[in-house]
C-alpha cells in the first residue's frame, strides 16, 4: 500500500554520510533508474510514513518474545507448491 504525501516545498539540506554508504546508495539509485536525491528521499519517506498496523506490531512483539510461534513444515510447503 502506497502512502500519498502531498507535495510540499522542498528544502535543501546537507548530510555527512559514510563513504561506503554513499556509494551503495548511488548504486541502488542507478539500479532503480533514479537520481540519488530521489532515491534517498523515497527511502526516507518509506521509513517516516509507513508504520506497521496494530496486528503487525503485535506479531512483531510476539516473535521477539518467542510467543505464539508455530512450527513451519518446509517439506509440506514444498509439496503444496509442487502441486500447483
Amino acid at each position: 500500500m502506497e502512502t500519498i504525501v502531498q507535495q510540499t516545498p522542498k528544502k535543501a539540506t546537507a548530510f555527512r554520510l559514510n563513504a561506503d554508504l554513499l556509494e551503495r546508495l548511488k548504486m541502488l539509485a542507478k539500479k532503480d533508474n533514479r537520481s540519488l536525491n530521489n532515491y534517498v528521499e523515497n527511502v526516507l519517506m518509506s521509513v517516516a510514513y509507513n508504520e506497521p498496523n496494530e496486528t503487525t506490531k503485535a506479531a512483531i512483539k510476539d516473535a521477539k518474545e518467542n510467543k505464539n510461534l508455530e512450527d513451519f513444515d518446509l517439506e509440506a510447503f514444498k509439496k503444496y507448491v509442487a502441486s500447483m
